[in-house]
């Protein structure tokens, strides 16, 4: 069998024929539709095309292409082609192709937004997020209230899981972050003290840090990574199953079964994990005070306690409870915006975790900018 070849024969003035021969495969060499262009142009009388595949052997989707191409050019010279002669296989494939005709919008377009566009639409979200968290925050206020009253629905079982996973599951944790932040910061503050012989004034800046700022920081971040993250995923992984859609259906407000009791077991238990903390912190001060530098540990111990008052105390107490509301805050509403895709969950968890310790810092400085305005 020959290669594909074409030829082309004019019946009267108004009809061009296109005779196909031979092998019409991709491995082959398929006749270009150049000279197609050519009888056209030397025939401009010329109405409709048709087709002779007398001689054609084996074909494949090669043939269909070279009919698509030639109603293209025909198209332009507003000429009619006709696929009657073509083999019924090849006529069977051209009305498939075109059943459907083409959607002029379903094509993807890119299209490039000026920059302050972006900028407005980004503002936008902001505006829209923050509307969201306000009407969030509302509504935990409202619930808080409702249990305060007696009136909150949720199970005292789910209660006790959460404040031991709050609590004792996170003390591990807590206590190995707390123990290398203060033995870093005794070791960074010993360095420059004793440039001045004043290492022992160690245990002051020490407990100081831990008791008023550090021992509610770090275990707010840790929380908000552990704890925070784990609340966005469950809500998410509940939103994904259609379980809180289940719980409205119930009328069984979502805000007091799965927010409250959450919210309220980490706003207890942080202030305990917060004077765990800060005990860890004070002893990996006192391992690089006393096993480096040989400063005596009774001396140490009365130097903390001396330096550290009730109202640095209660400072990192009621800044633990802060942190604790705000993660707990942060994981919730992450978890019920969840979108309904098992990747969305991750994006939750995610966004849980850069949102509590956002809100961790920016509560930080404003409860550290107000204690300085009072005086405490």
């Amino acid at each position: 069998m020959t290669d594909a070849a074409v030829q082309f024969s004019l019946a009267g003035e108004e009809t061009l024929t296109v005779h196909l021969k031979g092998k019409w495969q991709m491995e082959t060499e398929v006749p270009s539709t150049k000279a197609m262009l050519d009888q056209l142009d030397q025939h401009p009388n010329v109405k409709r095309i048709v087709f002779d595949a007398s001689e054609l052997g084996s074909w494949d989707s090669s043939l269909p292409i070279f009919f698509f191409e030639i109603s293209k050019l025909a198209a332009k010279k507003k000429t009619e082609v006709q696929k009657e002669g073509l083999p019924a296989g090849v006529r069977q494939l051209i009305d498939l192709a075109t059943a459907v005709p083409k959607k002029e919008d379903a094509s993807q377009t890119v299209s490039r937004e000026g920059f302050f566009t972006r900028v407005g639409s980004e503002v936008v979200d902001f505006a829209k997020s923050a509307g969201e968290l306000v009407a969030f925050i509302g509504a935990a206020f409202e619930a808080f209230v409702r249990m305060i009253t007696g009136r909150a629905r949720f199970r005292a079982t789910d209660m006790g899981i959460f404040l031991q996973e709050a609590g004792a599951q996170a003390v591990p944790i807590v206590s190995l972050i707390s123990f290398l932040v203060g033995l870093i910061l005794a070791f960074v503050g010993i360095l420059q003290l004793s440039m001045f012989g004043a290492q022992v004034y160690v245990a002051d800046l020490v407990g100081i840090a831990m008791v008023r700022e550090m021992g509610a920081i770090m275990t707010g971040i840790i929380m908000a990574g552990r704890t925070g993250a784990a609340y966005a995923a469950q809500l998410g992984t509940m939103q994904v199953n259609e379980e809180i859609d289940a719980l409205e259906t119930l009328a069984i407000p979502p805000m007091e079964f799965l927010v409250l009791p959450r919210m309220v077991a980490l706003a207890v238990m942080m202030p305990l994990l917060v004077l765990y903390a800060n005990l860890m912190g004070i002893l990996g001060g006192a391992l690089v005070a006393v096993g480096m530098y040989h400063i005596n540990i009774i001396v140490y111990l009365n130097r903390t306690k001396n330096a550290i008052g009730l109202n640095d105390l209660f400072i990192g107490l009621f800044m633990g409870v802060v942190f604790g509301v705000l993660v707990a805050l942060s994981g919730c509403l992450r978890g019920i915006q969840c979108g309904r895709s098992a990747s969305a969950v991750g994006d939750a968890a995610t966004s849980a975790v850069v949102t509590g310790i956002v809100a961790i810092i920016i509560a930080t400085a404003v409860i550290t900018v107000v204690c300085s305005i009072l005086g405490i």
